[in-house]
């Protein structure tokens, strides 16, 4: 009986939310004109991707830098990407955080790094964007805006930092997410960790990859590139990495080729 109320007072809640945040027709439509990898083919999975957008543009605070100017076109471009990979695993995957700080260029961040001697070195690193646990998630709009022409290099700065926020919902950065029951820990550690390890390979020989060599510096970041390219260049992550790409497909709840348009899939 308490549980029959909770759902029906969290549906209510959420109603009244999308009703809040609704996005007007026209500024939908160009969202997936500019960005075509969020298009869905099932009208159901189309709507609900619209659903969780408003729902998270209703409970995350944004905050620009810089002289950038909150605009409904900007706050529904990141909501939009960051609501995909939670299509089917729900917008309660990030409870965990409330802000946004968006910056009109990139943020360098001061690093230190101890080499194998032992010695610590200083250097400056330009970031596109960080999710720290708890918050704030950061990210720089130009990257952002880019992100339907930089999808054909499987690049999406959105994907990849509220891919960090799955993955840190447990208190670890280590690429493995809160599992559902149905997916054994051990069986995703075994994937990814020998993907990993072939990923690291090909770049130390300076081969060509599909994901972005900068995967190769952690199993966190692998991950987090990894599923960038799952969502926006899903057809090269599969040939290259196809145990990998099953994995996602069965945690995410998606299948993005199936959602490619018939003309990209009969490229040779």
């Amino acid at each position: 009986m308490l549980g029959k109320l909770w759902r029906g007072w969290r549906s209510a809640r959420d109603e009244a939310a999308v009703r809040r945040r609704a996005i007007p027709d026209d500024l939908w439509k160009r969202t997936l004109v500019r960005y075509p990898f969020l298009q869905r083919r099932d009208a159901d999975a189309a709507a609900e991707l619209r659903r969780l957008t408003s729902l998270f543009l209703d409970r995350k605070e944004f905050d620009c830098t810089g002289g950038l100017r909150l605009t409904d076109a900007l706050a529904v471009s990141i909501a939009a990407q960051a609501a995909l990979p939670v299509l089917r695993l729900g917008i309660e995957r990030y409870d965990g955080f409330v802000g946004l700080v968006v910056h009109p260029e990139p943020v360098v961040a001061r690093r230190e790094h101890a080499d194998d001697d032992g010695v610590v070195h200083e250097y400056d690193e330009p970031l596109a964007g960080e999710a720290m646990e708890g918050g704030p998630v950061m990210l720089v709009w130009p990257d952002v805006r880019r992100a339907g022409q930089s999808a054909a290099q499987g690049y999406n700065v959105v994907i990849h930092e509220f891919a960090h926020v799955l993955d840190m919902a447990d208190g670890l950065a280590d690429g493995v997410p809160l599992l559902p029951p149905d997916i054994d820990h051990d069986a995703w550690c075994a994937v990814l960790d020998r993907e990993y390890e072939t990923f690291v390979a090909r770049v130390e020989r300076e081969e060509d990859t599909a994901l972005d060599p900068y995967g190769a510096s952690a199993v966190e970041e692998f991950f987090a590139v990894a599923s960038e390219s799952f969502f926006v260049d899903p057809l090269r992550l599969r040939a290259e990495h196809a145990a990998l790409y099953e994995q996602f497909r069965n945690y995410y709840g998606q299948d993005p080729v199936s959602d490619l348009p018939a003309k990209v899939l009969a490229r040779p």
